[in-house]
């Protein structure tokens, strides 16, 4: 089984460049590797001891979690996007970070999203958030909300999430959620453009299973930006915590306020 697996779409030149002259490097030191494309139709070889590189932005990162997770694989995330909120390591750095991780295995483990839907075989995954949202324009979507079978709030809006620790850097940030540490064990409900209700986040433990319930309109269910079905007026969809979190290659100190302070500066330049 390949060591070390590098990940990226084929039109980012440079990773594709970057995954070549890495892979070819290391492999004088005995690393065996290999480079996946994510717009491939084929599944990748790894398993539980391959090291998977994430070469690109955030997008790249939150599928490579998703290959990753799903083989109980550690992911190291290299950040060759603009702003990369979810990514750590400069291509500058790649190298060193690689041999260290292959060296050691510390990771941080993130908490990650398990998503079934009443009436469907759907069972997704996600490590960002899901968000119920309307299926059409013009038309918001009235969503119930409880947890644990205590009902909450219900919100006419245009849509609803959870996020994950994570992923509160990324749609829930954008909708006005706050911002977590990745380290903490917990789950974000953010509604999306509320109309007259309110507009305030609940954050709740992460051993607790959120509910929500769609009433008058059909809506969309989307995981880290992937349509992954549809609700109907009474069809209803649960989030808990997965069983398994996602295994990040633990690297030099990078903290929240480090990346907040750069990425924000970076993507409003």
């Amino acid at each position: 089984m390949t060591e070390l697996l590098f990940i990226a779409f084929s039109n980012r030149l440079d990773a594709v460049e970057l995954a070549h002259n890495v892979g070819g490097q290391l492999a004088e030191e005995g690393i065996t590797w290999a480079l996946y494309l994510l717009d491939s139709e084929k599944p990748p070889s790894l398993d539980s001891l391959t090291l998977v590189v994430s070469l690109g932005g955030d997008g790249t990162f939150l599928k490579a979690a998703r290959l990753a997770h799903g083989s109980g694989a550690r992911v190291l995330a290299v950040n060759l996007g603009r702003v990369g909120f979810l990514l750590n390591v400069p291509p500058t750095e790649i190298v060193e970070n690689i041999r260290g991780a292959i060296a050691s295995d510390a990771v941080s483990e993130r908490l990650a999203l398990q998503i079934s839907v009443s009436g469907s075989e759907v069972n997704e995954f996600a490590l960002n958030e899901v968000v119920v949202e309307r299926a059409s324009a013009g038309h918001m979507v009235k969503v119930k909300t409880y947890v644990n079978d205590e009902e909450y709030l219900t919100y006419a809006a245009d849509g609803v999430m959870v996020a994950t620790p994570t992923g509160s850097t990324g749609y829930n940030f954008s909708a006005g959620g706050p911002v977590v540490d990745a380290s903490m064990a917990l789950m974000i409900v953010t509604p999306i453009a509320p109309h007259f209700t309110i507009d305030r986040s609940i954050v709740v433990p992460e051993d607790k299973v959120i509910r929500f319930v769609t009433e008058e309109n059909p809506a969309v269910l989307v995981a880290d930006g992937r349509t992954i079905g549809s609700l109907q007026p009474g069809q209803f969809v649960e989030i808990r915590q997965n069983v398994s979190p996602v295994r990040v290659v633990a690297t030099r100190s990078f903290d929240l306020a480090t990346r907040l302070r750069r990425s924000l500066r970076e993507g409003h330049a």
